[in-house]
C-alpha cells in the first residue's frame, strides 16, 4: 500500500477524515518492524551504496523513517564517510548550527574547556527524549538526521528511538484532542538563548505536529523542562503529559540501539533520547552528528 499517495492526495492527518487517518494507519501498522534488529542495514562501504544498500536502506526509512547501517570503516574518523553516505540518500542541505564545525558537521564528543560546556550534547549527562533542532525557526525546520559512530563509551551512551509518525497514531487514537492540541500554532514556545547580555536565538514558538512540503508529518519536540514553555491550558497539558507517558512507556515500537564503530543511524528526525555513558582512556566517545533540511529522498 503507497503511504505517500495517502499523505499528498487524502491527507491522514486531517482530524476530519477519519477514512483516511484508518487506511493510512492500517498501511503504517502493517508488517511494522518488532524489534530493532530489522532496522539494521549491513554495508560494505557507506562511501558507495549498492543499488542494493541503498534500496534496503530507503525501505527501511519509508516503513518506520529510520534505518540503522553497519559499516565496515570502524573507527575511521573521515568525515566523508557520513556525509557522501548522507549525500547518496539525498541529503545535501546541512543545518550549519552554532555547535557545527566548518563543514557543517558536529563532532559530539564531551567538552570541558569550550561554550558546549553549556549544551548537555557535549556531556555525558543523560538526554531526554526530542527532536533535533526543535529550536530552530519555522522556515528552517530539521527533516533528517544522521549519526555516525567512529568510538563509543566505554560504558552507556544508548539511543531510544521512536518513529513520530507512531507517536501520532498513538496519541490520535488515545484521543484526537491531543494531536489538535499539539498542532496548534502556538503550542509550544522555545526561550530565547541568551549569554550574559548577548542573545544568541531568539524565542521561538510554534506547532510539535505540523505538515511539511508533500503532506509529511513533521515533530519538534523537547522532554526538557527549562527549555520549553507550553501553552497554558487544559487540553494542552493532557496531551503533553500523554506524550510524557508514551515516552515512558514500554511500547514495542520504542528501539534501543548503542551504535558501535561504524555504526550510524539514519533518519527523518524521528524522536530519540541518550543515556548516560561513561568513558575511560581507551574509549572516547565520538559521534559526527548531519542534520539536515531535507527529508530522505
Amino acid at each position: 500500500m503507497n503511504l505517500k499517495k495517502y499523505a499528498s492526495e487524502n491527507s491522514p492527518f486531517d482530524l476530519h477524515n477519519d477514512a483516511a487517518y484508518e487506511t493510512w494507519k492500517a498501511a503504517k501498522l502493517e508488517n511494522y518492524p518488532q524489534q530493532t534488529d530489522q532496522l539494521i542495514v549491513e554495508l560494505n562501504d557507506p562511501r558507495g551504496l549498492s543499488p542494493s544498500e541503498r534500496g534496503a536502506i530507503l525501505e527501511r526509512c519509508a516503513k518506520t523513517n529510520m534505518a540503522v547501517y553497519v559499516g565496515k570503516t570502524g573507527t575511521d574518523p573521515d568525515k566523508l564517510i557520513p556525509a557522501t553516505l548522507g549525500a547518496q540518500l539525498g541529503l545535501r542541505n546541512l543545518d550549519r548550527n552554532m555547535g557545527a564545525d566548518d563543514d557543517g558537521i558536529t563532532a559530539l564528543q564531551v567538552v570541558n574547556d569550550q561554550w558546549r560546556t553549556r549544551y548537555i550534547p557535549y556531556t555525558n549527562r543523560p538526554i531526554h527524549w526530542h527532536t533535533d533542532g526543535y529550536y530552530n525557526g519555522l522556515d528552517q525546520q530539521i527533516h533528517s538526521l544522521l549519526l555516525h559512530c567512529v568510538h563509543p563509551a566505554s560504558k552507556g551512551g544508548e539511543n531510544a528511538l521512536l518513529d513520530h509518525e507512531i507517536a501520532y497514531i498513538r496519541l490520535r487514537d488515545e484521543n484526537p484532542a491531543h494531536v489538535k492540541a499539539l498542532m496548534a500554532p502556538d503550542a509550544m514556545t522555545i526561550p530565547a538563548n541568551v549569554d550574559q547580555d548577548t542573545v544568541l536565538r531568539p524565542a521561538r514558538c510554534g506547532p510539535v505536529f505540523s505538515l511539511s512540503g508533500g503532506g509529511r508529518l513533521h515533530m519538534r519536540y523537547t522532554a526538557r523542562n527549562r527549555s520549553i514553555e507550553w501553552k497554558n491550558d487544559l487540553q494542552t497539558g493532557a496531551a503533553v503529559k500523554a506524550l510524557e507517558n508514551l515516552l515512558a512507556s514500554d511500547d514495542p515500537f520504542i528501539y534501543r540501539v548503542t551504535l558501535q564503530p561504524g555504526w550510524g543511524l539514519i533518519s527523518n528526525n524521528v524522536l530519540h533520547d541518550r543515556s548516560g555513558f561513561d568513558e575511560d582512556e581507551q574509549h572516547s566517545r565520538l559521534l559526527y552528528r548531519l542534520r539536515y533540511f531535507d527529508r530522505i529522498n
